[in-house]
C-alpha cells in the first residue's frame, strides 16, 4: 500500500506541478547574478539558496524586486511578475537599497515642470539561463525622466541552437535569392525574344518604305 501510494503522489506532482519560469536573482550587493527557472516561491528560495551559495534555510530568505524593493511575497504574487524579472536576495537584517547613483523618484505634481535635474538612466544586464549557453543574455532598461520606461531582453542561445538558427537564416537567403535570379532570367529572356521579334517587323518596315 506505501509503494501504490507514494507512486499516486509521484505521479500527481507531476501532473499538477507549476510551470517553470525565468528569474534572474543578484545578491545583496547587485555584484551575483543568476538565472534560474521556478514554479513556486518555495522553489524559487530553495535554488535561490544554491545559485548565490547562500547559508540559510529558504525560509529565512526573502526576496524583493530589485528595481523597486517590492517583497515577493506569496505565490499568487510571483505569477504576477513577467519572466526574467531581476530578484534580490535578502538575508536577515538585510534591507533593499536603489543601486549607487540611481534617482529616486519621489511624488509630486504632475502639473509641476520638471527641472533640469531629471536624467535618463539605461541599465544593461548581462547574465546566463544555461552554463551550456555559448554567449550570456543581454537585457536593457532605459528610464527616461523616472516617469517612462522602456525594457528589452536578448536572449541569446546554446551552440547548437545559434547553429541551427544561423542555417535557417541562410536558408531563407539562398531561396530568395534563388527566387531573384528566376525572376531576373525570366526578363532577360522575355527581352531576348522581343528583340527577336521586332528586328524582322523593323527590317519589313523599311523594305516597304524602300
Amino acid at each position: 500500500m506505501e509503494t501504490t501510494s507514494s507512486i499516486i503522489k509521484s505521479v500527481t506532482k507531476r501532473v499538477w506541478s507549476p510551470t517553470q519560469r525565468p528569474f534572474r536573482v543578484c545578491s545583496h550587493d547587485r555584484e551575483t547574478r543568476k538565472g534560474i527557472t521556478a514554479g513556486t516561491l518555495e522553489e524559487l528560495k530553495e535554488r535561490v539558496c544554491q545559485a548565490l551559495l547562500l547559508s540559510l534555510s529558504a525560509v529565512s530568505l526573502s526576496l524583493v524586486c530589485e528595481e523597486d524593493g517590492t517583497e515577493v511575497d506569496s505565490d499568487e504574487f510571483l505569477t504576477t511578475l513577467p519572466d526574467n524579472t531581476i530578484l534580490m536576495a535578502l538575508e536577515p537584517k538585510q534591507t533593499w537599497k536603489p543601486p549607487a547613483g540611481a534617482v529616486m523618484i519621489k511624488s509630486q505634481d504632475k502639473n509641476k515642470p520638471r527641472t533640469g535635474r531629471d536624467i535618463a538612466r539605461v541599465t544593461f544586464d548581462l547574465y546566463k539561463m544555461s552554463p551550456k549557453d555559448l554567449f550570456g543574455s543581454l537585457s536593457v532598461k532605459a528610464t527616461f525622466q523616472g516617469l517612462y520606461s522602456v525594457s528589452a531582453d536578448f536572449q541569446c542561445l546554446g551552440p547548437k541552437k545559434i547553429l541551427r538558427e544561423t542555417l535557417r537564416v541562410a536558408s531563407a537567403l539562398l531561396q530568395a535569392a534563388g527566387h531573384l535570379l528566376i525572376t531576373s532570367a525570366s526578363m532577360i529572356r522575355r527581352i531576348i525574344e522581343g528583340a527577336e521579334l521586332w528586328q524582322p517587323q523593323r527590317a519589313e518596315y523599311t523594305a516597304s518604305w524602300n
